[in-house]
């Protein structure tokens, strides 16, 4: 057992680490990445690409249609398999390789899928070597994704519509639609979502649905408390965790709100984003949300302080060497007027606190915890955090501290998740 300063001082240590261990969220999966013909074969090759980068084992199957758009072989450079395009396949010793590729595989992921393959899939039609997997797979351990791509009015079209519905029913699991520039020139809806967007619904498609039926509310990112219309004090946070800790939380299941400060990072698929600028406004909008909420997660760096007056016009300075005179007021507490109501209203919201120290994380964290009065306090070292990608977290309870090493801040988050989750079920 290590002593308080042993703990503080190994977390700081791999706080400040320059390696990271090469864990993958998709790791060891075996995916079957079938292709049909589309111009948005082209994306196939990043997703090809980032699905490997996740840990992925990846087989290409390609159909006719689909090697008009991009060739086999750049494919198998990319997945590092051999690429098959034909039922009759001469590798297969039994000449079977829709069986035997389907069994071997942990999903079927069609991207793109087009409108006359899903057709083909609502009538069992197995004409070639990708449709026959399909129909071959055992549909009780071999999930079949579908990546739907193609022009605005053949996804608007009621047969595209009647058909996705059916798939829907029979198991498939049926991706969304991007909405932009088309190919042909039109603007819409029907493209394939980017490549990161599938390898995230991949992510969220394994991830145990730890949180169903839950409703998180999540605070991210710094506020900006103005001096006036050009300066404001503010900190350095970047949101990433708090940004990641909403995407795991919708992975596992949860309803979530995101109440987001100032940041440029993309909203994570499925979560509703509110985007505030000050601590008042902050308070504001998770007051609106709280009711409905079941937990709470006060991940954003909220500014202690703002300005008693924001001047109207930037404040010039006029080279006598007098500096403007600035008078400050406190901001509400968010976590612990929340906490506070909720426990006067004797209900269910489960609160979590975030603590961003310089130095004496365990301490600090602690008694940050006993004065917000939550159940569970997350400690971490701000300066060794801020606007990177991995952090190192201490989880602060009653019964004492547990470290969670330096790791991404989307595995940590996954982690922190998995914690509250197993909180809850005691709660």
């Amino acid at each position: 057992m290590l002593s308080t300063r042993e703990m503080e001082n190994e977390i700081i240590k791999v706080s400040r680490s320059a390696t990271l261990p090469n864990m993958n969220d998709l790791h060891g999966k075996r995916i079957v990445l079938g292709l049909t013909g589309g111009i948005a074969c082209f994306k196939a090759a990043e997703l090809c690409r980032s699905l490997v980068k996740a840990g992925a084992k990846v087989q290409v199957v390609m159909t006719e249609a689909a090697a008009q758009f991009i060739t086999p072989v750049t494919m198998q450079a990319l997945s590092g398999q051999p690429v098959y395009t034909s039922q009759w396949d001469s590798r297969e010793g039994n000449n079977m390789a829709h069986i035997n590729l389907s069994r071997e595989a942990d999903a079927l992921l069609i991207a793109p899928a087009s409108a006359d393959f899903m057709a083909k899939l609502i009538h069992g039609k197995a004409d070639e070597l990708l449709s026959l997997m399909c129909l071959a797979r055992p549909l009780q351990t071999v999930p079949l994704i579908l990546a739907p791509a193609m022009n605005r009015e053949m996804w608007a079209h009621p047969a595209t519509q009647r058909n996705v519905a059916q798939l829907k029913a029979d198991g498939a699991h049926v991706l969304g639609v991007g909405q932009g520039d088309q190919a042909c020139g039109e603007t819409g809806d029907g493209r394939m979502l980017e490549a990161e967007e599938i390898v995230d619904a991949l992510e969220a498609f394994w991830t145990p649905k730890l949180l169903s039926g839950q409703h998180v509310l999540i605070t991210a990112g710094p506020t900006y408390e103005a001096i006036d219309p050009v300066r404001g004090i503010t900190n350095l946070s970047s949101g990433k965790m708090g940004f990641a800790i909403a995407r795991a939380a919708q992975h596992a299941g949860a309803e979530v709100t995101l109440v987001a400060g100032p940041v440029s990072l993309p909203t994570p698929r499925d979560v509703k984003r509110l985007n505030v600028r000050s601590a008042l406004q902050m308070h504001e909008a998770v007051q609106a949300v709280a009711a409905n909420a079941t937990v709470f997660i006060a991940a954003a760096a909220v500014a202690d302080w703002r300005p008693a007056n924001s001047a109207e016009q930037k404040i010039k300075k006029d080279g006598s060497g007098d500096t403007p005179a600035l008078s400050f007021v406190e901001n509400p507490d968010i976590l612990a007027m929340v906490a506070q109501s909720a426990r006067a209203q004797k209900g269910d919201l489960f609160c979590v606190g975030f603590a961003a120290e310089s130095h004496d994380l365990l301490a600090h964290s602690t008694a940050k915890r006993a004065r917000k009065g939550v159940p569970l306090l997350v400690g971490n070292i701000g300066p060794s955090t801020f606007g990177q990608d991995d952090n190192a977290l201490l989880l602060v309870d009653a019964q004492g501290a547990k470290e969670l090493p330096r790791d991404t801040k989307i595995r940590l988050a996954h982690q922190l998740i998995q914690d509250i989750a197993s909180r809850l079920s005691k709660h």
